[in-house]
């Protein structure tokens, strides 16, 4: 058997018709609002958060 392992930028060009843009929200001042209206500051600081779970 012939199988061709394909390469991760092969696998994202064949189903580049069927993906859509993913809109990250997050809360700020008690509201929310798409991480993607930040300035270059603030999402700098939102990739630095961390993530924790409450018990």
């Amino acid at each position: 058997m012939n199988v061709k392992v394909l390469s991760k930028k092969e696998i994202l060009e064949k189903v580049k018709d069927e993906r859509q843009k993913c809109i990250v929200y997050t809360r700020v001042m008690g509201y929310h609002r798409p991480v993607e209206s930040f300035n270059i500051g603030k999402k700098a600081e939102h990739r630095e958060r961390k993530q924790f779970k409450e018990c």
